[in-house]
């Protein structure tokens, strides 16, 4: 929520699981056919100035280049500013000349991707995805929380709409090149998970109030090329793909565990118990743990080792539900949803510092070149350094309220307000 997924992103409170579906059909199982070539079409590779996806190139949160500028405003490096016209919580896609934003018309039940030039913010095309059919969403949540990836070639949306997880491919002018139902999908609370690729796949999660599923399609054609069921219990974590423990892993958290998967094929590698019953981020990892919290109504940060054993290395009983976590170096940087920012040995688990920032957040923290950007939902952007003592670098205030997470490109950093897409850096980024 993505939430960010963004939700990117979306606080979701007071969220009551219920048991049953209620008469929603099962979800079938989809296995890998045989025949299928995961290979078919070249593993994404990217520029350096892109941000291809949800927490960026490597999937972490972590840009490449230098640093924007952490004291700027809106007189002094801000290269350009425009209008959103329509709401959303999903973060921008950068890639090449284009910013890709998500974004929904409540009005007409239109779902929405628009292309703005990356240099001077012109928009360049629109195209209507989905028409009709909104579904319940928490007050704190959007009907576009999902943010699109690219492989620089197509542009894939999710969207929660007309009782199910439709996934829509788009070519690099906003022309629809296919559109699938990856499965059906009931909600009280709303969807913000947003899409992860690997090889020829495009893979969404679709954990509703009903049946839950996890499902790869073909880049190409849309194809669904596996599908497997997962619990009937309400959760919005974007699934990651990390090559740890010698192998490439899709890891997962809610429902009452954490898993990782086989990507190619959907299979269960290993899986630990923990750490809530509905997330809302994104899990981290080193090369020896990975890390996942949650959430409702448990609340814990676990520590998990990768080896595929499912033993936990640590645990915390802190709340961090909405913001994903970021680790640099010995280090893990938690943002918890009530504004305190935590500092732990990532390893151990130690406690190196704790200070609290002010503010809800739902926007997670982007790392580049010694400084961690992240804004609360008032729309206060904090810099601070990723130390062992904690230095605030500048808060700038945004004069608008934000839930979408901060886009580093070679210096440059796009945010998303309720109200505006912005460009922040020096003359020269990009």
């Amino acid at each position: 929520m993505n939430l960010n997924t963004t939700i990117g992103r979306v606080l979701f409170l007071s969220i009551l699981i219920l048991p049953g579906c209620g008469g929603q059909p099962a979800v079938d199982e989809i296995s890998l056919d045989d025949n299928t070539n995961l290979d078919e079409l070249a593993q994404p590779s990217y520029e350096s100035g892109d941000w291809p996806c949800w927490r960026g190139p490597t999937g972490n949160g972590m840009a490449n280049g230098p640093a924007p500028p952490a004291d700027w405003s809106r007189k002094k490096h801000l290269r350009w500013q425009v209008d959103l016209p329509f709401s959303g919580h999903a973060s921008p896609t950068v890639i090449g000349s284009q910013v890709i934003i998500a974004a929904a018309d409540v009005k007409k039940e239109a779902e929405l991707i628009t292309s703005y030039d990356r240099s001077t913010g012109e928009k360049r095309w629109q195209t209507t995805i989905h028409q009709k059919g909104f579904m319940r969403i928490h007050a704190k949540n959007s009907h576009a929380s999902a943010t699109p990836a690219t492989d620089g070639s197509r542009i894939f949306a999710v969207c929660m709409i007309q009782e199910g997880i439709w996934v829509t491919a788009l070519d690099m002018a906003g022309k629809q090149l296919w559109q699938t139902k990856a499965g059906p999908f009931q909600s009280r609370h709303g969807y913000g998970s947003s899409p992860v690729l690997y090889k020829s796949l495009v893979i969404v999660a679709g954990d509703g109030d009903g049946a839950g599923f996890l499902a790869a399609l073909h880049r190409q054609t849309g194809k669904l090329v596996w599908r497997v069921r997962r619990s009937q219990e309400s959760s919005f974590c974007t699934p990651i793909i990390a090559h740890i423990a010698g192998r490439d892993q899709l890891l997962m958290s809610g429902q009452k565990k954490v898993i990782s998967y086989n990507p190619a094929n959907g299979k269960s590698l290993w899986q630990s118990t923990g750490p809530a019953t509905a997330t809302a981020n994104t899990m981290a990892w080193n090369d020896q743990l990975v890390f996942a919290s949650g959430g409702y109504p448990q609340r814990s940060i676990m520590a998990i080792r990768a080896d595929g054993s499912g033993d936990i290395a640590w645990e915390s009983p802190i709340k961090v539900y909405v913001p994903s976590m970021l680790v640099i170096k010995d280090h893990l940087f938690v943002i918890q949803d009530d504004g305190i920012a935590r500092c732990f040995q990532a390893n151990t688990g130690k406690l190196i510092w704790k200070q609290r920032l002010g503010g809800g957040f739902s926007a997670s923290p982007t790392y580049a070149d010694g400084h961690i950007f992240v804004p609360n939902e008032q729309g206060i952007l904090f810099a601070f350094k990723p130390a062992a003592t904690f230095e605030l670098l500048a808060k700038v205030d945004l004069e608008d309220r934000c839930f979408a997470s901060p886009v580093i490109t070679n210096g440059n950093m796009f945010l998303r307000t309720e109200n505006q897409l912005l460009s922040v850096g020096s003359v020269e980024a990009d």
